[in-house]
């Protein structure tokens, strides 16, 4: 597996590559190009039902991206995003000839802006990207890293001997903090497809960090909620509690310490970030928490040095591909479990006719093969540099079909199921081994963010970031205008040595970031991907499974109402959910456990007449920002 982050103006390393072969449908496995229907695109929201739509989300023609709009079609280019600034720079991008990969470096440094809750420069992603010209896809593994001299031990209160609350205490801390990926990302990105300098793609950013933008709803309740643990942190609540408030709705919040630093790095290369004074400053931060007088918030120091943040490198892996009914789903390698964790699920879940099946039923098998997937994440997934993941066996079709053998058409399990024995022997007779039934409770936090864009060439990136928990560790780099992310709380917290995620130094803990790009016929048809935790894996997947088994449009496919089981004795389900499929679901055995929202997704279908539709959340975080180069009706 290459390891790269050079620095300039060393030239970064051959990425992994993988030709793609062409998916060939399958008997009675769904088109290629699912029917599309474009007359209208009044669609219900995620809290709505078809009788009661959602008023304002009629399809937008995209001429005007800086305003929200969730559903776009046209040429030349498209960007999904959760923010229409974002959006719209990444647009301008494309429009002035950028490609796609200038295009998502320069959205994701304006979501820095706007987004700082979810993302920035002080956290980590995966980054999945189709090449056009040569026909492959080459991923980019920008986790975050363990310092080497973290202790196992890291989470545990030493007054109590067990692990410190989660929230706030956990996340608010230096010993959370792992060296952060995204700037790296974005540098190798640009070496590898861009065709533009980082100095130009960081300006649009800068440029909206020093005027500001306008306060939504969203981002005022992301700090209300998090004002007690920013008011800690004395940098923190200089740049995010103006006069010791959260910045009111419709207040205009400007970020020119974010501005200088992006200028630093677009003048300076990344070299100013992973070897210079702002490294300095970044592990003396981790080391020296800076704390207000007389909080009572633990906020305990991490081990990170700058010798760690100098020889942090990105990773190229092989991405993760199987085949779901014709389709070819491409997705992110371990440390991310998501291409390996949707993968199974959708392998168990071609073990059936899902299209056939009355829509309580098809979601009984999906939470069911969602449970099953979730165990072998827990029993096998971690960072492949240090524990032997069995991707090849977990997306086998032989492993699929001894996995479907558990699914009881009529009854849910008992959670937690066992673990499947991904050893290469499996039983077709329904009578393969399992393993044990792992008690690793998942606290991955659920603000991340996911772009997805295309270009007028035909290349394609999905690209989920994030810096973990809402406010990541709440620590702000002192006059740096970012804050750091809390990534190594998604280790398990107390040390297991059986456990492949398990604290080690110089680890990445494992990730459920799910970025995807799905083929039809061997051509780009859907990228597509979610924040939300361990939530992403599933949102992705019940995003296809709509798209591909239940006869749904992209828009609808996006807006409808989600659930997810992650082989837990209840199924999280938003009330629209809930009020559709609660009563059915629970005569199988399912118990329902409500939740506002789930995920926030992102996608792009390239359409069969070579147009794009974006497609963007109408309503969860606020809604999301859909727009194209050249918009199109029919």
């Amino acid at each position: 597996m290459p390891s790269i982050r050079p620095p300039r103006p060393r030239i970064i390393a051959a990425l992994s590559t993988v030709a793609l072969v062409g998916g060939t449908l399958v008997a009675g496995a769904a088109s290629a190009h699912p029917a599309h229907d474009p007359a209208t695109y009044d669609r219900p929201a995620h809290n709505q039902t078809a009788q009661n739509p959602a008023p304002g989300h009629a399809l937008h023609d995209g001429r005007n991206p800086g305003q929200k709009q969730w559903v776009a079609e046209g040429r030349g280019g498209a960007v999904s995003s959760v923010d229409a600034d974002a959006t719209k720079i990444g647009i301008d991008v494309l429009r002035r000839g950028g490609n796609a990969t200038d295009a998502a470096v320069a959205t994701a440094a304006a979501l820095g802006v706007t987004e700082p809750y979810s993302l920035g420069l002080g956290g980590g992603g995966f980054f999945v990207h189709y090449d056009a010209a040569r026909d492959t896809v080459e991923t980019i593994d920008g986790r975050e890293t363990a310092p080497q001299a973290m202790p196992h031990d890291a989470f545990i209160d030493p007054d109590t001997g067990q692990p410190y609350e989660f929230f706030p205490d956990m996340v608010t801390s230096g010993a959370a903090v792992g060296v952060p990926g995204t700037p790296a990302t974005w540098e190798a990105a640009l070496e590898s497809w861009g065709s533009r300098s980082l100095g130009d793609l960081l300006e649009p950013a800068a440029d909206l960090a020093e005027r500001g933008f306008d306060v939504d709803r969203t981002f005022h309740e992301m700090t209300v909620e998090n004002q007690e643990r920013f008011a800690a942190i004395p940098p923190t609540a200089e740049l995010f509690l103006p006069g010791g408030q959260a910045p009111p709705v419709g207040s205009t919040f400007r970020n020119p310490d974010l501005a200088d630093t992006y200028r630093l790095i677009a003048d300076e290369g990344m070299d100013a970030f992973y070897e210079g004074a702002l490294a300095d400053e970044i592990a003396d931060t981790v080391q020296n928490p800076p704390v207000t007088d007389g909080t009572d918030l633990p906020v305990p120091p991490g081990e990170m040095t700058s010798d760690d943040i100098a020889d942090y490198e990105v990773r190229t892996p092989e991405p993760t591909r199987h085949d779901y009914r014709g389709y070819e789903v491409v997705g992110m390698a371990p440390p991310s479990s998501g291409g390996h964790t949707a993968g199974e699920t959708l392998n168990i879940l071609e073990q059936f006719d899902l299209a056939a099946m009355p829509a309580p039923a098809a979601l009984h098998h999906y939470l069911e093969a969602s449970a099953l997937a979730y165990a072998d994440r827990a029993a096998y997934s971690g960072d492949p540099e240090f524990v032997d993941v069995p991707t090849g066996e977990l997306l086998s079709d032989e492993f699929a079909a001894e996995r479907a053998c558990r699914i009881d058409p009529d009854t849910a399990a008992e959670k937690p199921v066992p673990s499947g024995d991904a050893d290469g022997d499996y039983d077709p007779a329904c009578d393969g081994s399992t393993g044990p039934s792992a008690d690793r409770p998942d606290t991955e936090g659920p603000s991340t963010t996911h772009l997805s864009v295309t270009d007028r060439w035909g290349n394609v990136v999905s690209y989920t970031l994030t810096i973990e928990q809402t406010g990541g560790s709440g620590i702000t780099v002192p006059g740096r205008g970012f804050l750091l992310n809390n990534e190594l709380t998604d280790f398990s917290h107390v040390y297991d040595d059986t456990d492949p995620n398990r604290i080690e130094g110089g680890k990445r803990p494992r990730s459920s970031m799910t970025p995807t790009i799905v083929f039809a016929e061997g051509k780009p048809w859907l990228a597509v991907g979610s924040p939300g935790g361990s939530t992403i894996i599933t949102t992705v997947t019940q995003t296809l499974l709509n798209r591909i088994d239940l006869g749904m449009d992209l828009p609808d496919a996006v807006a409808a109402p989600r659930a997810y089981q992650h082989n837990t004795a209840t199924v999280t389900a938003e009330p629209a959910f809930a009020d559709a499929y609660g009563d059915q679901l629970a005569q199988r055995g399912h118990e329902l456990g409500e939740t506002s929202s789930i995920g926030v997704v992102a996608a792009i279908e390239l359409l069969p007449d070579g147009r794009a539709q974006a497609v963007a959340e109408p309503e969860r975080h606020g809604g999301g920002s859909a727009a194209v180069v050249h918009p199109t009706r029919r």
